[in-house]
């Protein structure tokens, strides 16, 4: 399933990191499961968030040009994601989609 916003909306019209943005460079996914506990208790109730893995941030702001992340890495890091949200009760499942953006992947 698509996520309903594009990552040229994300990356360039909400240029700051905030409730409901994260960037992170790298996959790793402790801090990454914390965003989802965050995002699923969804206290204000904006319906979630996004991650978004392969882009750097400097203050909450996207640095440019992005990293992105190996085409090699994406079928893990599905799986990886999958399993991470196995460990959250009430389970939570989380939309996803790897995309292209100038070149780099980023999911």
């Amino acid at each position: 399933m698509a996520i309903p916003i594009s990552i040229d909306k994300i990356l360039n019209e909400n240029t700051v990191e905030y409730a409901r943005i994260e960037f992170k460079e790298n996959w790793n996914p402790e801090p990454i499961l914390h965003t989802l506990c965050a995002f699923a208790n969804d206290i204000d109730n904006w319906g979630g968030g996004y991650i978004v893995v392969g882009v750097k941030e400097h203050k909450g702001v996207p640095v440019f040009p992005v990293t992105g992340i190996p085409t090699a890495a994406l079928d893990r890091i599905q799986k990886d994601l999958l399993e991470l949200c196995h460990k959250i009760k009430p389970l939570y499942t989380a939309v996803c989609e790897p995309v292209v953006y100038k070149g780099e992947n980023l999911f």
